[in-house]
């Protein structure tokens, strides 16, 4: 097992290195931040103590190599934009991030769970179809389209909820948190119902039946147990998606957090945030990804002895 832990854990390391060099070059080609942060009035010496002073006028090696050197002890660096250590921008943002994709999942298991073993149960009923309606809608309706729908129509013309911001408490997560959310629904959804499916057709769960167990007993205990795994592991690596590819979300809803981070980072080419906001998106999903792969190894010791 610790062979294995080891060898997964130098794959994600071998990744992280590789990712740090593609977002180090992809950052710098956005173009020189300095002429969207200097004045129109700018001399070319304005320029160049700008470049001495950020560190630009060294080379992409140099660089690179300062970069890395910081970034492994949690130094980013500074913002060129907001003048500040890049760090605290991160330790701002990033847990708003993740209470609005927690608050995203719970969302995404309170429909999914009972819509998709329902649907398993009463597999071919009114019920089953309208499971299988709303997972078409949610993998087929774009992101971006859902978002501003409920920005016109929640906020703006019924004005039930905040359109944007977190200032308003639990009501300004609701629909940041179910735009997030409704995608992953029909997934969980599908994923649930096949695995039911599959359960409530096996010997065991005829033999409870047999012996004269109840039948929510059988279903919600019995079946439903042996059915989570895949929707566990499903669950896990969307958490961590959820958390790095809000950035839609994020800027529709002006919610303070990772995803309207590197938005805000991309528009000024503010290269230290760029490559600050990728790595730490990509630490999370590695870790995720790690502890998924070594949750199946327990599961089942093929996997471990797999080549």
């Amino acid at each position: 097992m610790i062979r294995f832990v080891l060898s997964r854990l130098l794959q994600s390391l071998v990744a992280l290195a590789i990712l740090s060099v593609v977002v180090f070059v992809l950052a710098r080609a956005t173009g020189d931040p300095l002429q969207l942060i200097l004045p129109m009035s700018a001399t070319p010496e304005d320029y160049a103590e700008a470049r001495r002073y950020l560190g630009l006028d060294r080379s992409y090696v140099e660089q690179y190599l300062s970069f890395i050197g910081r970034a492994v002890t949690g130094d980013f660096g500074m913002s060129i934009r907001a003048r500040r250590p890049v760090v605290e921008l991160l330790q701002e943002r990033l847990p708003n991030s993740l209470r609005l994709a927690a608050f995203a999942m719970g969302i995404t298991l309170s429909i999914a769970f009972p819509l998709g073993v329902i649907a398993a149960v009463r597999k071919g009923t009114g019920v089953d179809r309208v499971a299988q309606v709303v997972a078409v809608l949610g993998q087929s309706l774009p992101t971006f389209w859902v978002s501003i729908v409920l920005v016109e129509v929640v906020a703006g013309r019924l004005q039930w909820l905040p359109a944007g911001g977190n200032e308003a408490g639990l009501a300004s997560y609701v629909l940041p948190g179910f735009t997030l959310g409704w995608f992953v629904v029909a997934g969980m959804m599908r994923l649930l119902r096949s695995g039911m499916l599959e359960v409530l057709d096996s010997e065991y769960v005829k033999l409870a039946r047999v012996k004269g167990l109840l039948e929510p007993r059988v279903v919600w205990i019995h079946a439903l147990k042996n059915a989570l795994i895949p929707v566990v592991t499903f669950a896990g690596i969307y958490f961590s998606i959820l958390v790095t590819t809000a950035i839609v979300v994020e800027t529709v809803f002006a919610w303070p957090g990772l995803g309207r981070l590197a938005y805000e980072g991309i528009s000024s080419r503010d290269y230290p945030v760029i490559q600050a906001v990728v790595l730490t998106t990509a630490v999370i999903v590695a870790v995720v990804n790690l502890s998924v792969d070594c949750l199946y190894a327990v599961i089942d010791p093929r996997i471990r002895h797999a080549r």
